[in-house]
This record gives C-alpha cells, sequence and structure tokens, in this order.
C-alpha cells in the first residue's frame, strides 16, 4: 500500500492545505485547502501535485479579468477605444494579482488586495466609484489597505504623490500631511521644516516658529 504524504501546511499556487480529507470514490486523496482570497475547496493530491489546481478558482477568474479589455462592458470598452475609468479598474486588479506586473511588489506582493465586490465585477466598481473623472486617478486613502469603496477616491495625480507610502508624513492639530504639503499651507520652504525636524525640534514648533528674515549687508 502506497504510503500517504502528508501536505498540511504546504503550498500551491494560492492554496494551503489545512488538512486531509478523505479519499474520493476512486481512492485519490483529497485535502481541505484554503485559498489566498479566503475561500476553501477540497482538491485531490495529483491536482496539487501537477499544478493543475493553483486556486479555489479565483486566479482563473482573475486571469479573464486581466484579458477583459478584449471584451465591452456598458460601452467602456470598443474597438480601439478604451475608457479611462475601465483601464483604471482592470490596473488595480492587474497591480494586485499578476506577479509579473512591473509593481506588482508594491501592491499585491506587499498583500494588498482588490476587494471580492470588485475583484470580478467592473460594473460593481462603477457603481462604487461612478466615471473617472478627467484629469484624476484611482488613490487609496489608507496606502496600507485594500481596494475598496471606503477606501478608495479619485484624485489629482499631485495628491496622489502625496500619498504615497515613502512620503514624510507629519501630523500636527488632527492633520497628517506630507511635508511639501505643510510647506505649502503655513509658508515655509520644505528644507527648513526638514532642517528642523532633523535638529530634534516637535513637528509643533517646527510648523509654527517663524523664520528669522535675513539682515542685509
Amino acid at each position: 500500500m502506497r504510503r500517504l504524504i502528508d501536505l498540511v501546511g504546504k503550498r500551491f499556487g494560492r492554496l494551503t492545505v489545512i488538512k486531509y480529507g478523505g479519499k474520493n470514490n476512486w481512492g485519490k486523496s483529497r485535502w481541505l485547502c484554503e485559498c489566498d482570497c479566503g475561500s476553501k475547496v477540497v482538491v485531490n493530491s495529483s491536482s496539487l501535485n501537477s499544478g493543475h489546481t493553483k486556486s479555489c478558482g479565483c486566479l482563473q477568474k482573475e486571469k479573464a479579468t486581466i484579458s477583459c479589455l478584449n471584451r465591452t462592458i456598458h460601452g467602456h470598452k470598443r474597438v480601439k477605444k478604451i475608457s479611462k475609468t475601465y483601464v483604471s479598474w482592470c490596473g488595480i486588479i492587474q497591480r494586485c494579482t499578476d506577479p509579473h506586473y512591473n509593481e506588482y511588489e508594491y501592491y499585491g506582493g506587499r498583500n494588498i488586495r482588490v476587494c471580492k465586490r470588485w475583484r470580478n465585477s467592473f460594473e460593481n466598481f462603477l457603481e462604487d466609484m461612478g466615471e473617472r473623472p478627467e484629469g484624476r486617478q484611482i488613490d487609496r486613502i489608507n496606502n496600507n489597505g485594500n481596494y475598496c469603496k471606503s477606501n478608495c477616491r479619485w484624485v489629482t495625480s499631485k495628491t496622489n504623490n502625496r500619498n504615497k507610502r515613502n512620503n514624510h508624513l507629519e501630523t500636527y492639530d488632527g492633520k497628517t500631511q506630507c511635508l511639501t504639503a505643510w510647506a505649502e499651507d503655513i509658508g515655509i520652504d520644505r528644507r527648513t521644516i526638514k532642517k528642523r525636524l532633523k535638529l530634534g525640534w516637535s513637528i509643533e514648533k517646527a510648523l509654527t516658529t517663524p523664520v528669522k528674515k535675513r539682515r542685509k549687508k
């Protein structure tokens, strides 16, 4: 009798084996697996080991979504014409699900996900976010949060760039923003604020202390 190889704890694509599921009617071993999307599915050993099954089915759906640029949905995709709203939707899915995407490490690689409501439905995304305004981009309010209605907004590229996670953010008087924005608000050069903070000044002192005018020689 062939010895059963324990697969519990092993990963196969998006699936993690959590327990043995017995044998099917043909005597093949089955395993209960949890997908990265949160769903659970029972898969045969042979399908896992061969790489034939790598997810609960969401991977295939997302691949279909990424290739959706060849489809027409509510007038947002026609031959030689793609709406900007549709491009934004496809973009967030690609950077969160496609390991070959050049910025995947900053999104899917950081466990940033697209909510289930949006992941396989452009219609839901359009209903929640509306048409993409001219000159706007989709932005996550919390850069460590997922793409979902409560955490997304349409913003200018200027606002989007200021909301990047590698920006130097400071909070004062209940308001959090990058140094460039603080500099614009209070009329003090960004380099001055940055230098003050490096000297150990509190953010309150750095923002509220007037800049001494240089005496003319």
